[in-house]
């Protein structure tokens, strides 16, 4: 069992972002383990074919060996993310770690498995070989993630603005708990239940919040107390990830609303913005928002503003059309 000591300005530091190191990183567990990520098979099949080319594996290695699965991961190599950050940034701050971190993150891993020979060399001559380690990660990205990203963001920053519209709505004790059901608020702090055994303060840092494709179904903490706080959880919704984003063959609702508008209604059960549908959905956000004003127009879809972002949602009316279009 983990537990996060919080004060005040933790409270007021609980700040959720998309992380793009952390999914380029955790994306080894499921090429490793897809008997486990059986949700990314589509993804696994070309990331191996990827990872198969001589040039990338050669450069990829460093990664390929400290992300194994079943091992934890050095904080440095999982940063804290703030809103709106670039891969480019996270890879700059990586490669900025100072040895005596780099050394102190990967002992921490330890207990859980023994480092390899790349872990061990690091840990002998860390200003000498990160950046071998930033530029594996790097080549990962370009070559395996990035292809994808823009579908995998789209879904992670919908989370987002769920999980920020629910932080505002409910405070931050109901938050966590419908954050993970492992989670429970306890007076001044969360309780994780999982099998390690972790006592933070917080000390005042507030707490990074990172959804995550491809981390498993657990909260995953940073390691050290000494570390930035962060946790990535399971993004929701994550087996709609690589579903087709056409309407089905002969889709009923297609016919009456057309297949553009069909596309949206499809998505629209959980919340999302203009920017993420037309990430989803193929479609320009020109083309998504005339959609979006028709379907409003008609009763169809509901919009309300949290912070910079315009939020919609099927109303009742679609959730009806739908039931009936999908056989429900």
């Amino acid at each position: 069992m983990s537990e996060l000591r919080f004060n005040v300005a933790d409270v007021a530091g609980v700040r959720l972002a998309v992380s793009p190191v952390n999914e380029t990183v955790m994306s080894m567990w499921a090429l490793a383990s897809p008997v486990h990520y059986a949700v990314h098979l589509p993804w696994i099949d070309r990331a191996r074919v990827t990872l198969r080319r001589p040039e990338v594996a050669a450069r990829v290695r460093p990664l390929v060996e400290l992300a194994r699965p079943r091992c934890w991961l050095p904080d440095f190599l999982t940063p804290a993310a703030r809103p709106n950050v670039e891969m480019a940034e996270q890879l700059e701050q990586i490669a900025a770690t100072p040895p005596g971190v780099v050394v102190q993150d990967l002992l921490a891993t330890t207990p859980r498995r023994p480092l390899g020979t790349f872990g061990r060399a690091l840990l002998a001559d860390p200003g000498g070989l990160l950046p071998q380690l930033v530029d594996a990660v790097r080549v990962w990205y370009d070559e395996a993630i990035a292809p994808d990203w823009s579908r995998m963001q789209a879904l992670l920053d919908a989370d987002v603005t769920y999980r920020a519209a629910q932080l505002a709505e409910n405070g931050a004790g109901r938050f966590f708990e419908q954050l993970h059901p492992s989670l429970r608020w306890l007076g001044d702090r969360v309780v994780s239940d999982d099998p390690f055994e972790r006592d933070f303060d917080l000390r005042g840092r507030g707490l990074a919040l990172n959804p995550t494709v491809f981390g498993g179904r657990r909260v995953l903490w940073n390691l050290l107390e000494d570390s930035l706080p962060a946790g990535a959880y399971p993004v929701r919704a994550v087996g709609t990830l690589w579903e087709a984003t056409a309407p089905p063959p002969g889709d009923p609702l297609a016919r009456v609303v057309g297949p553009g508008r069909a596309v949206l209604l499809h998505r629209l059960d959980t919340a999302a913005t203009t920017t993420d549908l037309a990430r989803l959905t193929g479609m320009s956000a020109g083309n998504v928002s005339q959609h979006l004003t028709a379907l409003h127009a008609a009763g169809l879809v509901n919009r309300s503003r949290q912070g910079r972002h315009v939020l919609y949602r099927n109303t009742e009316a679609a959730a009806v059309l739908l039931r009936a279009s999908r056989g429900g």
